[in-house]
């Protein structure tokens, strides 16, 4: 005799694929980009992942392992999608529009940067970087201070883009609107005071980010291969 279904007890549904560190720390990048750092808790992970937070202490110490492990994927994932140029200068571009736009993509990235530096993710920009300038024939004694000029450009440009992007989402800002907004009031500016800030208030309105970006990535790599370095 056929049982009826209904009536059938059901058996707890098994996860198909066993929790893993990489499914993890895939879950911890999703919750981070839709909820941001304050975000990411082991609470709200195990509800993401059905399972308990035991069972995920079992492959990550705490959360700042976590978010380590989290920046690490997206530079990792960044440094391997880049597209390495028939020059050095040429592949600190794409590695710089690489980052620009990974943390554009993960604004959380920048913070997670600066709370491991000296670790794997930093490290990992830093060796690209170093090995550029190394080919670009810098002396051992100036590579440093290229690397360290290159690095803060890019960490705090790109960051400061992904605030300003934040900001306008909070606020339900349309960004030419804003723009538009900022232009007229340099506009309006004492022209003895900011006869700068009054120049250059019409290029606020159509100014591309990334452009200005990497013409400031140009005047770098120009300042490398100026005399001082040879």
């Amino acid at each position: 005799m056929v049982k009826n279904a209904r009536n059938t007890p059901r058996r707890p549904q098994r996860r198909e694929e066993s929790l893993s560190r990489d499914g993890i720390i895939e879950a911890s990048i999703a919750l981070l980009d839709s909820r941001g750092e304050s975000g990411l808790t082991f609470r709200t992970l195990s509800e993401r992942l059905a399972t308990g937070a035991g069972a995920i202490y079992w492959h990550v110490e705490n959360k700042s392992d976590l978010l380590t492990a989290a920046c690490d994927a997206i530079i990792a994932r960044t440094m391997a999608s880049c597209v390495v140029g028939v020059t050095p200068e040429a592949t600190i571009r794409a590695l710089a529009l690489g980052m620009f736009d990974a943390i554009d993509a993960h604004p959380w990235v920048g913070s997670a940067l600066t709370h491991a530096a000296g670790q794997l993710p930093m490290v990992r920009i830093v060796e690209c970087l170093g090995q550029q300038v190394r080919a670009l024939g810098v002396p051992d004694e100036e590579q440093w201070a290229a690397v360290s000029a290159l690095l803060h450009y890019i960490l705090g440009v790109a960051g400061q883009n992904a605030a300003n992007t934040q900001f306008a989402r909070t606020r339900d800002l349309d960004r030419s609107n804003f723009l538009d907004a900022m232009a007229t009031a340099w506009s309006q500016l004492d022209p003895n005071e900011y006869p700068f800030a009054r120049s250059v208030a019409g290029q606020l309105r159509a100014h591309d980010d990334r452009v200005d970006f990497l013409a400031g990535i140009d005047l770098i790599l120009r300042g490398i291969g100026s005399p001082r370095y040879r």
